[in-house]
């Protein structure tokens, strides 16, 4: 397998950004970690092992991002908005400054796909909704999308709100947005076993807005036995893989 390491210093974070490429050719995924997790994260839970076989075969290749979480929504002491702007921020860096390089480097304009578990899964979801001209699948697991529990209070600012997708998606009515939507492959997966609760509340108001607003969505409730745990996301990530590619949707 292809495995690059790369970072290079970004202007809208005022720091180096490090990130792993993994494979060669194929659809571009861009993969966030989990709550204050790092680039190295996807590989170090073997989440990279589970989906080998995607990557060798030029299906997919993965881009692991680094994240500013515990700067933005997870820093305690800091305003909601405050962590909004810093998160607008890493916002700025993902669309303007890494995806750029993609862009460049892979030579493959997109659209590309986002990932993640937990947290991850609401980064890979919130930026799919914010940026469908950049994005058009995700594949979100165990994701928590109201904001409010994210950054453990309410919120009276227009920062956080149009970063908390339970709450936006409702109010978004530009048939551009949803156009792109109904044309995105969007997957949203919980187990419902241990830790689970707070994903399945949230996949459920996710769920009643895509079918109100009529965008296509396959929201997937996994059994009871199926926890918040990185064991049941390789089986996950890679079950659903197999589903895009016999649809054609990975080259």
């Amino acid at each position: 397998m292809n495995i690059e390491y790369h970072s290079f210093y970004s202007h809208h974070l005022n720091r180096d950004m490090p990130f792993k490429r993994y494979g060669h050719n194929g659809k571009v995924i861009i993969a966030f970690p989990s709550s204050g997790g790092k680039f190295y994260e996807y590989e170090d839970f073997k989440m990279i092992e589970s989906i080998a076989w995607f990557i060798d075969n030029g299906h997919i290749q993965v881009f692991a991002a680094d994240s500013v979480d515990k700067e933005a929504f997870l820093c305690d002491w800091k305003s909601p908005h405050d962590k909004a702007e810093m998160h607008n921020a890493y916002d700025r860096y993902i669309i303007h400054e890494l995806v750029g390089f993609i862009k460049s480097y892979t030579n493959n304009p997109g659209p590309y796909m986002t990932t993640g578990c937990s947290m991850g899964a609401y980064h890979a979801v919130n930026f799919l909704l914010r940026h469908p001209d950049v994005f058009d699948s995700t594949i979100a697991l165990s994701g928590v999308y109201d904001i409010r529990y994210i950054i453990d209070s309410d919120y009276d600012d227009f920062n956080v709100y149009e970063n908390s997708p339970v709450d936006y998606i409702w109010n978004q009515n530009d048939p551009w947005f949803i156009d792109k939507y109904r044309n995105s492959n969007i997957i949203m997966v919980t187990g419902q076993g241990q830790w689970e609760e707070q994903s399945i509340k949230d996949t459920k108001k996710m769920e009643e807005a895509f079918n109100f607003k009529q965008i296509p969505a396959w929201i997937d409730y996994w059994g009871y036995d199926v926890d918040h745990d990185w064991p049941w996301w390789r089986i996950q990530m890679s079950y659903y893989l197999g589903k895009l590619l016999e649809q054609g949707y990975l080259y």
